[in-house]
């Protein structure tokens, strides 16, 4: 199965700008994200951006980097100019496309693999991951997307907010009693899919939640789920980053 890996990274974010290069022990973001991914077998590895320092600071590590258009909507359009550009050039194409953000510098290869296994199954499309929410804190965060899914492991819907609601129990308790789930942001997609993916217009329930996953599934894409053990820290937030450094000094 022929694999390209993409990593999406802006400079523009709202809550925090030029996030990718910030320092993290020592080293940009978008470094320790490159380092957990390039050498894993079988897969092609590629930073896609449309700022000139992000691309300077890859270029720098001797990452592999690509210019795209600064008109794309999310980073899942990104990916897609770069499979497009790269089956262009190589005149060979992809059977599966993996995104995994420019701020997610505890991704695990493991992860990755998790979600091509998936694709063993000639009927999934997407397929993305979910850990066990442990806190209330992090259950009634809005900064944690949650999803739940069906007994055969495909989404039925992400959410900002916790969900289930728990009928007559007090929002403290709701995670004594049931497992709540955090949407892990990697997602792998069948190439033709993302193909189908980028040229969506935005859905109803995306406007709301402010989440692109839903306008794959109210365009009727389903999404499968896998578990995964390791709660990866994404940052967001110069607070992210901070609880990064943190984690950083007491687990590595």
């Amino acid at each position: 199965m022929r694999t390209l890996i993409v990593i999406p990274a802006r400079y523009a974010s709202t809550r925090f700008p030029g996030k990718p290069l910030a320092r993290l022990d020592g080293r940009p973001i978008i470094e320790h994200v490159w380092e957990r991914l390039w050498r894993m077998r079988g897969c092609d590895c590629m930073v896609a951006t449309d700022d000139d320092r992000i691309a300077d600071a890859v270029e720098a590590f001797e990452g592999h980097v690509m210019m795209t258009l600064a008109t794309h909507r999310s980073g899942t359009d990104r990916c897609g100019e770069v499979l497009e550009r790269m089956e262009r050039a190589e005149r060979e194409p992809y059977d599966v496309v993996v995104n995994v953000q420019g701020d997610e510098p505890f991704v695990e290869p493991d992860q990755v693999r998790t979600l091509l296994d998936c694709f063993e199954d000639p009927k999934v499309e997407i397929a993305t991951l979910r850990t066990p929410i442990r806190t209330t804190e992090e259950l009634l965060s809005p900064n944690n997307v949650k999803v739940v899914c069906d007994s055969r492991g495909r989404a039925l819907y992400f959410s900002r907010q916790p969900l289930p609601y728990r009928r007559d129990v007090d929002p403290e308790q709701w995670i004594y009693g049931h497992t709540y789930y955090k949407h892990v942001g990697i997602y792998a997609f069948r190439a033709k899919t993302l193909r189908a993916l980028c040229q969506l217009p935005e859905g109803d329930l995306e406007r709301c939640e402010r989440l692109e996953q839903l306008r794959w599934l109210e365009a009727g894409h389903p999404i499968a789920v896998r578990d995964t053990d390791h709660a990866n820290i994404g940052i967001d937030t110069p607070d992210d980053l901070r609880r990064a450094e943190e984690y950083i000094k007491n687990n590595m």
